[in-house]
């Protein structure tokens, strides 16, 4: 008990110092240069055992509770770093002792991508959101495996791939062709990878929603042998007959789940509070919460349970996590929360599972998977 008391002090310290001295600063600044940023103190962080140590001190908490494994693969808490912070796998050394239970690195794509011309990256204050229009800015499949390969990680990685954001790719056959390219370079780094079917800013748009061309991307990867489990990553736009589609063709290929969701373009959606937002790119957050939320519940119904599904979008709190997983999601992931509410925000999230799942009289967290849906 000592111990939680100790942990929700630190938490409420951080969180303070973050909303009222650090957040306001960092807000008066770009968002792209702030995340540039990051990254390179991420980095930093990440080289040395004296600052792993320091980052474990400030951030780090654990509960056998939240201890769960999925396909055989060890996860300490349910909470994932999502994919499209560290896009080129600088942070896989310091995410873990941030608190973080697995992440996703990339999207990677088969060639180097610059992403689109900036601005790409802006912050919707009342809609706690994110606007995105990077394009799918990444080093490339090569130049990451160069940097992966032969490291060690704490926690479980996805390896996240994508089509590249060109012309060249527009066509279904050179799609996939590039996604090919950067899930066969990329078979042995990390735990699982995720196909990203749905980045809502790229050329060509998300053709591979389409249940043809779906089937022709899933069957050219399944040619390449590797033991790792594949999810799918999809778009919170999608109709009924889309999502049914990719139900049938996961459950056919024996892919192992989906991950609910991307970033959504739709921009008649109530939760959009700011004003005069750019046309382009696509909205994280809260945004999309709800609609994620759904769509985890539609899959694990409509599935009886027999995909891992990933919850992705507007979890700022336990209650937000604990949501999506009682609607079906085995693992939940975040962005946005973090960026708005500080990098404290995972350990206040997994200690408020623990004291959901006490509440409800759940000893681990995979006795709370899906027990709304009914």
């Amino acid at each position: 008990m000592t111990k939680e008391i100790t942990i929700s002090l630190r938490n409420r310290i951080l969180k303070f110092f973050y909303k009222f001295l650090i957040k306001p600063i960092l807000f008066k600044f770009d968002p792209e240069e702030v995340h540039d940023h990051f990254i390179k103190i991420g980095k930093f962080l990440g080289s040395n055992k004296f600052t792993k140590y320091i980052t474990f001190i400030l951030f780090s908490y654990s509960n056998k509770k939240l201890t769960q494994k999925i396909l055989n693969i060890e996860f300490k808490n349910p909470i994932g770093l999502g994919a499209g912070f560290d896009k080129d796998a600088n942070l896989t050394q310091i995410i873990s002792k941030i608190g973080f239970g697995f992440e996703e690195i990339g999207s990677i794509t088969g060639e180097k991508c610059l992403g689109n011309e900036k601005p790409r990256l802006w912050r919707l204050k009342k809609s706690k959101s994110l606007l995105v229009y990077y394009g799918l800015k990444n080093d490339g499949a090569e130049m990451i495996y160069n940097r992966l390969k032969g490291k060690k990680f704490n926690i479980p990685i996805f390896t996240s791939i994508a089509k590249t954001n060109s012309q060249d790719t527009v066509s279904t056959e050179n799609g996939i062709k590039d996604y090919v390219k950067a899930y066969e370079k990329l078979k042995e780094i990390g735990s699982v990878s995720v196909i990203n079917i749905s980045c809502p800013n790229a050329f060509g748009g998300q053709p591979f929603h389409d249940k043809k061309s779906l089937n022709h991307l899933i069957k050219e990867i399944k040619k390449i042998k590797t033991k790792k489990p594949i999810f799918i990553k999809i778009s919170p736009d999608l109709t009924k007959k889309q999502v049914d589609d990719i139900i049938v063709l996961s459950l056919k290929y024996k892919i192992s789940g989906i991950i609910c969701s991307n970033l959504t373009k739709n921009r008649n959606n109530k939760k959009i509070i700011d004003e005069n937002i750019p046309g382009v790119g696509g909205i994280s957050g809260k945004v999309v919460q709800e609609l994620s939320d759904n769509l985890v519940k539609y899959i694990y119904k409509k599935s009886k349970g027999r995909l891992i599904i990933i919850g992705l979008g507007g979890i700022f709190t336990a209650e937000d996590a604990y949501k999506k997983i009682r609607n079906g999601a085995s693992l939940v992931q975040l962005v946005t929360g973090m960026i708005f509410q500080g990098p404290q925000t995972v350990a206040e999230i997994n200690q408020g599972l623990g004291k959901l799942l006490e509440k409800d009289g759940f000893s681990n967290i995979s006795e709370a998977i899906g027990v709304d849906v009914k």
